[in-house]
């Protein structure tokens, strides 16, 4: 963990973390505990008669861990995370604010250039929110 996130994980949420799968991308989701929370009592909510609900929350919830900083600042990802992340020497950190995305480097490159080219393709349509977006 780089040490401008890692120092305020440390103070924030004494460097625990939540990782867990993306569904919807070969990488992992690393939050911090006091972001987590939350977000794992709103799953706990959805309606366990919904059949997308259910599969999003038990792919979700069952494979969160708990993971720690060690005093280097490091991670030990469980191996069924590495797996479904094809984790290997090479590895990208994204920030996505509130949440930290983990991904292999070749499928980090994958993704970005994929994204890069829907973008300048023209095809890409932007939800609403987007449009008072000002970067």
């Amino acid at each position: 963990m780089p040490s401008k996130y890692r120092d305020a994980l440390i103070s924030s949420d004494k460097g625990q973390l939540i990782a867990t799968i993306d569904t919807q991308s070969r990488c992992l989701l690393i939050y911090p505990l006091s972001v987590w929370e939350p977000i794992e009592s709103k799953l706990q909510d959805l309606p366990a008669l919904n059949p997308a609900a259910r599969r999003f929350t038990r792919l979700t919830l069952g494979y969160a861990s708990e993971i720690d900083l060690d005093a280097n600042g490091r991670l030990r990802v469980p191996a069924e995370l590495q797996e479904y992340a094809q984790l290997d020497k090479k590895l990208m950190l994204v920030g996505q604010g509130r949440k930290f995305e983990l991904w292999s480097e070749a499928n980090w490159l994958s993704e970005r250039d994929q994204a890069i080219d829907d973008a300048n393709s023209g095809n890409l349509e932007m939800p609403e929110e987007f449009a008072n977006l000002v970067l």
